[in-house]
């Protein structure tokens, strides 16, 4: 007797109805995968993964309460062996840069979806990286090697922080609350909480003072 071979869970985050129908079809017409939950919103995809863990999550970049990439990263620390693949309208370099930041193992355009999609769901299962067209797999590649190298660009020379976590800093040490900041760039409170989280723990901060005293030291803000 032999054993059914567990599906691959899929989590599909996109707040189109069309566009998380279509995905769906594509991917239960092929053998071993399954989309067990759809989310509208970057923070109901959140949930999803923290009471089920599945096994992906296609993410649309822009979706309402959070983007595609502070997902992605939510999702990174919730549950570490989740697979992320990004899906949007629009390419460029920059947003490719911070997908391959924020943990996601692919990006790929919403246009290219019915060709390829089901290619880069089973790359990315088979723990590869796929990225829509040559450029951006040409630009993945010499990113990922320049970080093997240690020499990836950062917003503050010697730190691993993005531009994003860099303003997030300055305007919090400058003394904006979290909801002055997310004003400011134009995103929701939560996603300021969440980098500042984010922060503290990736700069091995003990305190808000200890924040404070780094964007000095880095001449973020006047002391």
């Amino acid at each position: 007797m032999t054993v059914a071979q567990k599906s691959y869970r899929v989590l599909v985050a996109d707040d189109h109805a069309v566009v998380r129908t279509g995905i769906k079809q594509l991917l239960e017409a092929q053998p071993g995968l399954e989309v067990c939950f759809e989310a509208t919103t970057g923070v109901e995809a959140i949930e999803h993964v923290r009471k089920a863990k599945p096994d992906m999550v296609l993410l649309d970049l822009t979706m309402p309460e959070m983007n595609g990439i502070d997902a992605a990263r939510q999702i990174r620390e919730i549950s570490p062996n989740t697979d992320i693949l990004v899906l949007s309208m629009h390419y460029t370099e920059e947003i490719a840069r911070e997908v391959l930041r924020s943990g996601a193992r692919g990006y790929m355009l919403k246009s290219d979806a019915n060709a390829e999609l089901v290619t880069a769901v089973n790359r990315v299962r088979r723990g590869e990286q796929y990225f829509t067209g040559l450029l951006a797999a040409t630009m993945a590649e010499n990113f990922a090697q320049t970080k093997a190298n240690g020499s990836e660009d950062s917003a503050i020379a010697g730190t691993p922080l993005t531009p994003r976590e860099a303003e997030i800093i300055q305007l919090l040490a400058q003394g904006k609350s979290n909801k002055e900041a997310a004003a400011v760039l134009g995103v929701s409170t939560r996603t300021v909480e969440s980098h500042r989280n984010h922060i503290m723990h990736k700069m091995e901060f003990e305190s808000f003072s200890d924040m404070v005293r780094f964007a000095i030291r880095k001449n973020l803000v006047e002391p």
